[in-house]
């Protein structure tokens, strides 16, 4: 019998899925079972299986073992919302019972079978929502009776044009978005004239909208062309299409402004042309749409006022107007849009105050976006009365006055961001009324005051961002109890004391900021319990003692900022090895220890700057292998010993700064510095050699310090033609001899020449833009040159001590 022969047909099928909790009922048992008590499975009178509806029961497997040949009177397959993979087995094309097809939502590959397009019977075929690939069969075009097809979210493209395909005057609901079809508008789709809801967005069709769409789809209720490259006008035929109830035409090339034809439609409750390079005007006839619920005119080069005959629009719950070029005020008749939930207008350059009369008549605003606009005047405290607002952004204006405590009844606010403005006054302890509140911006205004201890109580805060402004004394220690925390930032105020010991604890911030402030004592030891910290700044405040021990371990770091402070502690004992490490800089501390060869492993580097403290040893050859630095400071330090000679193969580096340690050595003859190296320090330290020919090819370079080490020799002829952007070229206090060279002369930009204290003979003639000349301290004899005084224009200090100068003091240097 037939029954056997379906059971025995299912159970193969899934022993051949991963183990399936869900198919449990599947049992090897008697026949009438399978009809019975098999989960998602009906049949007929006679015990046909006729239905199979397992959808969102993560299945996990394939079509393959399926043998459909013992399910002849199948006809509804529902596998929707499971993890089918494969491909779609050509088998299925053998099930001729079959009227319903749900694949959707699975993970198939491959093409879609052309012989699907032999199940006579198909009603309602869906296959969106997978990895299926290669052309549409047009054999899907000749099913007779298809009524739903939906084969969006694919990756599915479309042969060269559409002539194989035949008109489908069965189908009603016709899917293809979110794939690869090109080309224009497909003519098949014009000649399937019962269409109701057709969906074309998220591909690259071209062209125009056709102007006959009214006519050859007359029923069309639905029409989405979203997301491709339609260009030309709107059509004004589209007002024809009296049954329109959703037209979404955003993320084209379309043209010709907003037409005023879309004002007598009267049944639409969608419009969407957002995205679109239209420009013009807001008609005020779009006012005439009392049906429409969603409004989307974003980013389309309006330049307009906003139409106070908008406010008529008594069911609209969502209007996008931002991105434009909207000017003038905000008119209070919007509030007659009672039903509005969603309104955004960001990033006009709208003025006046913000009417308070919205938020009396919004009662079911969720959302109010204004930011990055002109408005001014003072936050309306009416804001109090849209009791569900979950998002207030009204940052990036020109408001002024305190932040109302009437904020502080929005319970059930999730996101509140009032930076950049100009308010005063301080943080109201009433927001800690905000219990559901995960984003707290208030940064760039002039707030004073303390943060109140209530900020406690907005447990659901993830992000609490006060930055610049004039906030003031010891963090609350209820600050702890934010137990939700990740980014933190307070840099830019008055703050001082210590931070709470307990901040940070069971927490995973990932971005925290202290800087220029005045805090001091030690920072947090469990500030980065959760091991994901990003960016983490503490600069230039009066932090002493050891650095928190798990930032050896904090792998994410990715910039970390501790300069001016009075931190302790081996340098290499606090960091561990950080590859994605782009910005590091420790400067002006009391950190020691030597640079373990570890540190050659944060590849990534581009700043570093360790200056001012005590760090100690030899600099490991492993080091070159930062190659990313751009930007590298170890001034002020205890380093010795020779450099390796890689050291001065950093390719892409601007700056560098090495003065004030005990390094010496030779500077090498072959190798070739950055070409865009613009500053290079290396005073103060027991370098030799001759004037280091590397700085040949530094054709960008702006200052060279090399005072105070053990150069000899001639300054090369090369130097006033190979650096001509100098500015700065300091030699003092070396065994440098010899004629200065003529060259220098063409330094058109040099300011500061400092020869002092080594041994030059005889002197060049002036560069007119020097401020600063010091050549004290040599074998200069003769005369004074006169030219000192009358071409040196901008010069301010003049040290000529310690020569063997004779004669007069020229007159000319009265001139200066």
């Amino acid at each position: 019998t037939a029954a056997p022969l379906q059971a025995d047909a299912l159970l193969a099928w899934k022993a051949s899925l991963a183990a399936s909790p869900a198919l449990s009922s599947w049992t090897n048992a008697t026949p009438v079972s399978v009809c019975s008590s098999w989960r998602g499975v009906a049949c007929d009178a006679a015990g046909r299986v006729t239905s199979l509806k397992l959808r969102g029961l993560g299945l996990n497997g394939t079509l393959d073992a399926l043998d459909v040949a013992a399910l002849p009177a199948l006809a509804v397959l529902d596998l929707n919302d499971n993890n089918i993979g494969g491909t779609i087995p050509t088998s299925l094309s053998r099930l001729r019972s079959l009227a319903a097809l749900d694949l959707g939502s699975n993970s198939l590959s491959g093409s879609i079978p052309p012989q699907l397009g032999d199940l006579s019977g198909l009603v309602d075929l869906r296959l969106y929502n997978n990895n299926l690939t290669g052309d549409i069969p047009h054999q899907l075009s000749r099913l007779p009776r298809i009524a739903h097809l939906d084969l969006g979210s694919n990756y599915l493209t479309n042969q060269q044009d559409y002539r194989r395909f035949t008109p489908m005057p069965t189908v009603t609901f016709l899917s293809l978005y979110l794939n690869y079809l090109n080309g224009s508008f497909p003519e098949f789709i014009l000649k399937s004239g019962n269409i109701t809801y057709l969906d074309l967005s998220q591909n690259t069709l071209s062209g125009p909208i056709p102007d006959s769409l009214p006519e050859n789809l007359p029923n069309l209720m639905y029409l989405n062309l979203s997301i491709n490259a339609f260009s030309g006008r709107i059509p004004t035929s589209l007002s024809k299409l009296s049954k329109l109830q959703d037209l979404r035409v955003s993320n084209n090339n379309l043209t010709g402004g907003i037409p005023e034809f879309l004002g007598s439609m009267s049944q639409l409750r969608g419009l969407e042309l957002g995205s679109n390079p239209l420009g013009g005007s807001i008609p005020p006839v779009l006012g005439r749409l009392e049906m429409l619920q969603r409004l989307d005119i974003m980013n389309a080069g309006l330049v307009s006022t906003i139409p106070p005959e908008l406010g008529n629009l008594g069911n609209v719950n969502s209007m996008e107007l931002d991105m434009n070029q909207l000017t003038g005020v905000l008119p209070p008749e919007l509030s007659g849009m009672r039903q509005m939930r969603e309104f955004g207008i960001p990033s006009n350059k709208l003025t006046g105050h913000i009417p308070p009369a919205l938020f009396t008549s919004w009662p079911e605003l969720i959302s109010f976006q204004v930011q990055n606009n002109s408005f001014s005047g003072r936050i309306p405290p009416e804001l109090g009365k849209a009791a569900k607002l979950k998002i207030l952004y009204l940052f990036s204006n020109n408001l002024v006055g305190s932040i109302p405590a009437e904020l502080g009844k929005l319970v059930r606010l999730e996101q509140l961001d009032l930076s950049v403005n100009s308010l005063t006054g301080p943080i109201p302890s009433l927001l800690g009324n905000l219990k559901h509140l995960m984003r707290l911006a208030l940064f760039f205004n002039r707030l004073t005051g303390m943060i109140p201890l209530e900020i406690g109580n907005m447990t659901a805060l993830q992000v609490l961002d006060l930055n610049t402004n004039s906030l003031e004394g010891e963090l609350p220690a209820t600050i702890t109890s934010l137990r939700n925390l990740q980014y933190l930032a307070l840099f830019d105020n008055n703050f001082n004391g210590t931070i709470p010991p307990d901040l940070g604890k069971g927490l995973i911030l990932t971005d925290v900021s202290f800087a220029n402030n005045s805090f001091s004592g030690e920072l947090p030891q469990r500030l980065c319990d959760g091991l994901m910290l990003q960016n983490f700044t503490a600069n230039h405040n009066n932090f002493s003692g050891s650095l928190p021990s798990c930032l050896k371990n904090c792998t994410w770091l990715f910039q970390v900022r501790l300069e001016g402070n009075q931190f302790t502690g081996d340098i290499s004992e606090v960091f561990g090895v950080h590859p994605g490490l782009d910005y590091l800089d420790v400067s002006g501390n009391q950190l020691t220890g030597k640079l373990s060869s570890d540190w050659s492993q944060c590849t990534n580097l581009t700043r570093l700057h360790m200056n001012g403290n005590q760090i100690s040893g030899n600099i490991h050859a492993s080091f070159c292998r930062l190659t990313s630095l751009q930007s590298l400071d170890l001034s002020n330090n205890q380093f010795t010993g020779e450099l390796p000679s890689c050291w001065w193969e950093f390719k892409l580096m601007i700056v560098m700064d090495l003065s004030n340690n005990g390094f010496s050595g030779e500077l090498p003859m072959s190798t070739s510095l950055a070409l865009e190296l613009q500053s290079l320090r290396l005073a103060n330290n027991s370098f030799l050699g001759v004037f280091p020919s590397i700085i040949e090819t530094c054709r960008n370079l702006v200052i060279l310090d090399l005072g105070n080490n053990k150069f000899f020799g001639d300054i090369p002829s090369w130097v006033g033609r190979s650096v001509p952007l100098l500015t700065v070229l300091s030699l003092p206090s070396n065994n440098f001899s010899g004629v200065v060279p003529p060259e220098l002369s063409k330094l058109s930009y040099l300011q500061v020449l400092d020869l002092s204290s080594n041994s030059f003979s005889a002197f060049l003639r002036g560069c007119n833009s020097l401020a600063t000349l010091d050549i004290g301290n040599n074998r200069f004899f003769g005369g004074i040159p006169t030219w000192i005084g009358s071409q040196l224009p901008s010069l301010k200090i003049l040290r000529l001590r310690s020569n063997n100068f004779t004669g007069e003091i020229p007159t000319e240097l009265s001139s200066g």
